[in-house]
């Protein structure tokens, strides 16, 4: 672990890079840019990631990154990282040493989940908690915190629950946040779902953020999937129909992703 400074901060904002439409890294990097953070530690990839495991990107290699940004003025930390491979002890544990070290009082992790619905649909944020001190602080804001998550039998623990649940062995109040995105955004991301973890954060931390510039990504969204339905009736005919609850069949739903993806990649 490199680490140049000694800091005082009592939040800490946690962002997967390969999340659901890119949730967490946009969200994370919002902030970064936004508040203009400071990089000043990150986590040394060796250990938790494999060589094989970069990814060439326009014939660039593209190495795992694992930073921590601060913004003094909010007593805000913010961590940008790609998921490791192994040891996830070891890493969170190296998240949460920092984390202590600071004084952080309340860290949030970022995700997205995959939902069979429409895109107009009002996005909703749900959060996972790990002390019942946590949800009662929620209940201030407009958070859903009653899901009930427990990890499917046989399988392994997701690395927001992971982080969940050794934070609170550290005595690190913890919520992962959640929100549904349209199963065809997922490819092309989701800005109604980026502003909704986004207008959370600026309330709980009183950043004070103008989302101007975000509400205007939103309504181009919004104005470019109006197109393709316009377009494609046969298209709109799935989305009138996931609007009114319906399921689509397999084959519907890969059609629609398709769709939209080559419709907004064609026009972003």
């Amino acid at each position: 672990m490199y680490w140049k400074k000694e800091l005082r901060c009592s939040y800490l904002v946690i962002g997967w890079n390969d999340d659901v439409a890119n949730l967490g890294r946009r969200v994370t990097g919002y902030l970064v840019e936004k508040l203009e953070a400071e990089m000043f530690a990150e986590i040394e990839p060796e250990q938790f990631f494999p060589l094989g495991g970069v990814s060439i990107q326009n014939d660039l290699a593209q190495f795992p990154e694992s930073k921590f940004y601060v913004c003094p003025k909010y007593a805000l930390i913010i961590f940008q990282s790609d998921s490791p491979r192994a040891e996830w002890f070891k890493f969170l544990d190296s998240i949460l040493s920092i984390a202590r070290s600071c004084a952080v009082t309340e860290a949030y992790t970022i995700g997205g989940m995959v939902s069979f619905t429409a895109h107009t649909t009002p996005r909703e944020l749900f959060a996972v908690v790990n002390s019942p001190q946590t949800k009662n602080e929620l209940s201030k804001y407009n958070v859903v915190r009653d899901l009930d998550y427990q990890t499917p039998a046989g399988e392994r623990p997701s690395l927001s629950s992971y982080f969940l649940w050794l934070a609170g062995r550290k005595k690190v109040a913890a919520a992962s946040l959640w929100v549904p995105v349209p199963f065809y955004l997922v490819a092309v991301e989701d800005s109604q779902a980026q502003r909704k973890v986004l207008s959370f954060l600026d309330e709980k931390i009183q950043l004070g953020i103008n989302f101007s510039d975000l509400d205007r990504e939103i309504r181009q969204q919004n104005e470019k999937l109006a197109q393709v339905r316009s377009h494609f009736p046969q298209i709109d005919e799935y989305i009138r129909r996931l609007e009114s609850n319906l399921m689509l069949s397999e084959e519907e739903n890969g059609r629609l992703i398709k769709q939209i993806a080559d419709f907004l990649g064609e026009r972003s």
